[in-house]
């Protein structure tokens, strides 16, 4: 197999901090027992502890695999791996380590055994034991969001500040419960939450939006038989009701061209996330195509940013901000030279309130900002459009509007390769609203910024 060239091994890394620790460890020194056969590619790293960590790679599915305690795909001992190979310093041997062809073998098994059960013949569904399951679940989710409930009022009752003293280990009992109540995306929200309060300096105004918005996801439960298709589609897929992706292609499909307006990946425990927000160039509708891979096993290749695809999408039941799927592999007929018409600062906050009426669940808001300027700021007291949520930077990226309103940038999407780039230059950028920040995806602008490009 060919070898990955840098920007292969770059484009692999789940951020930047994962690739500059890779860089540091892209030397002989730690490493032993290394090779590289057709499809695979092995090596030990000396870590801080007495054993080695192992780490494998499967070049042809991209998938990777060690056993360092990192909770990142690849880690940086994996991408480490690469850039050593890819620099021709990790020799060929058509012999695998043990625990490579190991790890591979268990791979090929559990493909096979998928392949296996898709080949089986169809079963008829029984409609009475689908109904039976279905209302065990929600008999199962309803006791859960009641317990949700009693957790919220104690959590009011005590004050917020009182939560900040928590353990982790509060919130993450809290978390199991609703998972065991099959209410998996609020648990999620459960211990990401608890985090922020632990660690965050904004911890006190995020709690209480949050806790305002669980208390509505109660209600809105138990009044779900009043609900529209939408509203209740939104309130499953904030709760993690999942719903069968092939049940979503048989009824409701757009044919369109879609711009790639920027993606993003993200990682839970052993499961990664990959969103990708796409615009109808016919409908103008901006859906969010998401794809997920557990233990290991490689996310989809991510579209380019600024590509146009043609192709059919099927879009979930929702309200405002509808998840999406391909019905079939879409064919890139080419790329945008721009970014859709944009506005402002104010604009985002008027966009990211129009999204909320329609879907009061939704925790981040694609938006445009036209002719914005990327700045590096110490502290700053700026106040926002929106009478201040993006106000008070405490320093760091943040993007500055033709008229001066300041919104912070998110630092999990490294800004600064895209500041030295614009120099200093107005950009056009597109970017998730959330917390009263920008998460920057994609930027349009001067001549060191060519067409639509990822950030």
């Amino acid at each position: 197999m060919d070898r990955w060239s840098l920007d292969d091994v770059q484009a692999a890394a789940p951020d930047a901090s994962s690739l500059a620790a890779a860089r540091r460890l892209a030397q002989p020194g730690p490493w032993s027992e290394t090779g590289a056969s057709d499809a695979l590619l092995w090596g030990r790293c000396q870590g801080s502890g007495r054993t080695p960590y192992q780490v494998s790679v499967d070049l042809q599915a991209r998938a990777y695999r060690c056993s360092c305690p990192s909770r990142k795909f690849p880690c940086k001992h994996a991408l480490a791996l690469l850039l050593l190979w890819s620099a021709g310093a990790v020799g060929d041997d058509a012999q695998a380590a043990d625990f490579a062809q190991e790890w591979a073998d268990d791979r090929a098994s559990r493909a096979t055994r998928r392949a296996e059960k898709v080949a089986q013949p169809d079963v008829p569904a029984d409609p009475e034991a689908a109904e039976r399951r279905r209302a065990q679940r929600v008999a199962t989710m309803s006791a859960g969001v009641e317990d949700l409930a009693l957790w919220l009022a104690d959590l009011v009752r005590a004050g917020l500040a009182a939560a900040r003293r928590q353990p982790l280990a509060w919130w993450d009992a809290a978390a199991a419960r609703l998972v065991d109540a099959q209410v998996p995306g609020l648990a999620e929200e459960v211990r990401a939450t608890g985090s922020r309060v632990q660690h965050d300096d904004d911890w006190a105004p995020v709690l209480l939006a949050t806790v305002g918005r669980w208390w509505s996801l109660v209600h809105a439960w138990r009044r779900r038989e009043e609900l529209d298709e939408g509203t209740l589609g939104d309130l499953r897929a904030v709760l993690g009701w999942a719903q069968a992706a092939d049940d979503v292609r048989a009824r409701d499909a757009v044919t369109d061209t879609w711009l790639v307006l920027g993606a993003f990946r993200t990682q839970d425990g052993r499961v990664q996330q990959q969103r990708t927000w796409l615009r109808g160039e016919g409908t103008g509708e901006v859906v969010q195509v998401l794809d997920f891979a557990a233990g290991g096993d490689p996310l989809p290749v991510a579209q380019a940013v600024g590509a146009l695809l043609r192709g059919d999408v099927a879009r979930y039941p929702g309200a405002a901000l509808r998840r999406a799927t391909f019905v079939t592999p879409p064919e890139v007929v080419g790329a945008a030279p721009a970014l859709p018409a944009g506005g402002d600062v104010a604009a985002a906050f008027d966009r990211r309130a129009h999204v909320l009426a329609a879907n009061p669940w939704t925790r981040r808001v694609p938006v445009v900002l036209t002719g914005a300027r990327l700045d590096v700021v110490a502290a700053a007291g700026a106040g926002a459009a929106d009478g201040g949520a993006a106000g008070g930077v405490a320093g760091g990226v943040v993007a500055v509007d033709p008229v001066g309103h300041v919104l912070p940038v998110l630092p999990d999407v490294d800004p600064w390769g895209l500041l030295a780039r614009s120099g200093g230059a107005p950009l056009d950028l597109f970017g998730e609203l959330e917390d009263g920040a920008l998460r920057v995806l994609a930027a349009a602008g001067p001549a060191g910024v060519p067409g639509v490009v990822g950030a």
